[in-house]
């Protein structure tokens, strides 16, 4: 039975091990099965690891908490009885050859051989998974063999910027995720404070996820200056020098931009920057923070994010990638910067979308000239389970649109040879159905089943698989017609049902001092008197696209409230299920709020360029008539994030539309409509008589 959550309450679900007494009593395995009962052994004495033994003992814990099933582990070969045996013999492997890489089998028990010591833990889970689908703890008697498809899969904390406690991590490793990113000011400090790298590397290390530096350090010298070695192995050297777990570094343009020579950036008037442009002598930093950082660990990843010039002339960006060190990895953006007409107008996707399932223009020419210049690739692609299409929900719950960037990003692994993934930025990832079914659909297996059906019925009941896919349908296509613009992804969408109505200048709400991203000095809420300025020529004019994008909101909304109506027709609701459709009901008041911006927004533009004093009062009215709709829409997601503290909280910038901000934002619609509006009706009276 759910109840009411306080703020941050859904922190307490995440610190759970295992979801209790999942078992159907009433079933029996059939004669394919093996029955996991009371004193099987968990045979780990060929293999004993700090990883294997962490993911035997969850094994364990899943049992007895989730199947009620209590069995040993073995360590020394000296418990007799049947097993779950495990062995690390890449040998026996035919088609998981390969890093993860297991096999699965029968033979007096189970038995596992395993390409390495993470593909055991990996088998573990599967074996878990397995028995979540079957309702019971049972397993078929088939053999397969499975492994990673993407390495490393990076992801944010979803927990908090920077958070990872063990729970997390055992989340993350569950979900075949392999390595962590930590926001990286210098040794040991974070943009929120200091955090003692060395102790989560090694803690990160029992779950066989590697700690990625996601760079924010300083770069006051051009790699051919004068002391300029010097200078980047006191930052990067020193590093890696303190803390030589770390796996890599991720380096993006508008964290570690340099004082580039490059013609381009220092010709008279230039607003360009090393920071978003692909700048000729970006090589020689590489070269130079390589060859610091290689000194302490000669593996170390040293990844380059080409996010801040997608928008550059391919011949530009290629050239650059020709001249790169081979012995870096590229990480390009699935969907960035893609330019595309829908219904005759001319969009352009302004940061992470779902909208656009990828792979977009600029990521094709980049995959390209990476595989022709044999330089590592990885990519952007947001599949930890959030775009920046909604700030402060836990996942988008769009499963056939985000299979249709599975199935392209198989493509681009076959391909190009992409490899490599970011699944998240800032975000992080909340544990749900969408992360789970990525986690197959991102494994090499010898078994080609989908398993979101599956997923489903064990989430949300079996009884109700047919209308919970069907809602779920609707809502991939209602994603479909989401408009990605950076005016709605810093706005409505991001801040949700919490965002500000304002007649003129601009209303931040209350801000947490230590949030990451998103302060008073943020362009992250702001007056959308400026709205359509994207600081691209290739778009439709904004007076062409608002209309356009207002009505393609409201078709989502649409298709959002149909998939509502599908699921409140069932009966008899899990709390599961409840969840699920108060996430959806909550994207609608995001929508909703986006739509009402954008009407408002238009009907204010009308009104300052109208001469004529009647139908400036229309004006009014009509933005009197949104800001009422709009309270109203606001107070409807009161009870949704009272009872989902997961709602109303966006990672980097905690709270923004929780009850208080929505109280808040009430407060600042009514105090707008009485008084600015309020000022602007009384004084066109006088023009009026």
């Amino acid at each position: 039975m759910r109840k009411p959550e306080k703020n941050y309450e859904f922190r307490h679900k995440m610190l759970k091990i295992h979801r209790e007494d999942i078992r159907d009593k009433k079933l029996v395995p059939s004669f394919d099965e093996i029955e996991i009962k009371d004193g099987f052994v968990i045979d780990i004495s060929r293999t004993m690891t700090e990883v294997v033994l962490t993911a035997a003992k969850d094994l364990q814990d899943y049992l007895l908490i989730s199947m009620g099933v209590s069995v040993l582990i073995d360590t020394k070969g000296s418990v007799a009885g049947e097993s779950i045996s495990v062995d690390i013999a890449p040998n026996k492997l035919t088609n998981a050859k390969g890093y993860m890489g297991y096999k699965l089998s029968f033979d007096k028990g189970i038995k596992i051989d395993a390409f390495d010591e993470r593909g055991i833990a990996q088998a573990f889970y599967y074996l878990e998974d397995m028995m979540t689908l079957r309702s019971a703890p049972f397993i078929k008697k088939e053999v397969i063999e499975n492994k990673a498809m993407y390495s490393p899969r990076m992801i944010h904390s979803g927990f908090g910027i920077d958070q990872f406690p063990d729970c997390h991590l055992r989340d993350i490793a569950h979900s075949g995720m392999d390595a962590i990113l930590v926001f990286t000011k210098d040794v040991n400090t974070t943009t929120c404070g200091f955090l003692d790298f060395n102790e989560l590397i090694v803690r990160a290390a029992k779950y066989g996820i590697d700690v990625y530096a996601y760079s924010y350090m300083k770069s006051k010298f051009h790699p051919l200056d004068e002391g300029a070695e010097e200078y980047y192995e006191s930052t990067y050297g020193r590093l890696f020098e303190k803390c030589p777990g770390l796996k890599g570094v991720t380096l993006v343009g508008e964290s570690v931009g340099f004082p580039s020579r490059d013609p381009m950036v220092n010709q008279k008037n230039s607003d360009l920057k090393s920071s978003s442009w692909p700048c000729t002598d970006y090589p020689q930093w590489l070269e130079c923070i390589k060859k610091v950082i290689r000194r302490h660990k000669e593996d170390a990843d040293i990844v380059l994010w080409s996010y801040n010039w997608g928008w550059a002339p391919e011949e530009n960006r290629v050239e650059l990638i020709r001249n790169l060190p081979k012995d870096i990895s590229l990480l390009a953006t699935f969907e960035l910067d893609e330019v595309y007409k829908k219904d005759g107008v001319i969009e352009r996707t302004a940061d992470y979308t779902l909208c656009i399932p990828g792979p977009g223009k600029y990521f094709l020419s980049e995959a390209k000239a990476a595989k022709e210049n044999g330089i590592r690739l990885y990519s952007m692609v947001n599949t930890g389970g959030l775009t920046w299409d909604f700030g402060t929900i836990p996942y988008e719950p769009f499963p056939y649109q985000w299979k249709k960037r599975y199935d392209n990003m198989k493509k681009c692994h076959d391909e190009y040879g992409l490899c490599g993934i970011m699944e998240s930025h800032h975000f992080g990832f909340y544990p749900s159905f969408i992360s789970q079914y990525a986690k197959y659909c991102f494994t090499d297996s010898t078994n080609q089943k989908d398993y979101l059906k599956d997923i489903l019925a064990a989430e949300y009941g079996q009884e109700n698989l047919g209308a919970v896919d069907s809602a779920l349908k609707v809502w991939s296509e209602a994603i479909t017609y989401m408009i990605a613009t950076g005016a709605d992804q810093y706005g409505g969408l991001r801040i949700g049902p919490g965002y500000p109505l304002c007649l003129w200048g601009e209303q931040v709400p209350p801000c947490a001092p230590h949030a990451h991203f998103g302060s008073r000095k943020s362009v992250i809420v702001v007056d959308y008197i400026g709205y359509g300025r994207t600081g691209h020529t290739d778009l439709s004019m904004p007076q062409i696209r608002i209309p356009h994008e207002t009505s393609s909101f409201i078709k989502m909304k649409e298709l959002m409230e149909e998939g509502i109506g599908i699921l409140e027709e069932i009966e008899n609701k899990n709390d599961n299920l409840e969840e699920l459709l108060d996430l959806g009901k909550y994207i609608r008041c995001c929508l909703v709020t986006t739509i009402n911006v954008k009407l408002f927004s238009t009907e204010k533009v009308k009104f300052y360029a109208e001469e004529d004093p009647a139908t400036m009062k229309k004006h009014l009215d009509r933005m009197e008539e949104i800001a009422l709709a709009e309270i109203e829409n606001t107070k409807s997601a009161i009870p949704l994030v009272r009872m989902n503290s997961r709602l109303g909280w966006e990672p980097s910038m905690e709270y923004l539309a929780d009850e208080e901000h929505l109280l808040w934002k009430i407060a600042q619609v009514e105090k707008m409509i009485a008084v600015d509006l309020g000022e602007f009706k009384e004084a066109i009276k006088n023009d009026l008589n």
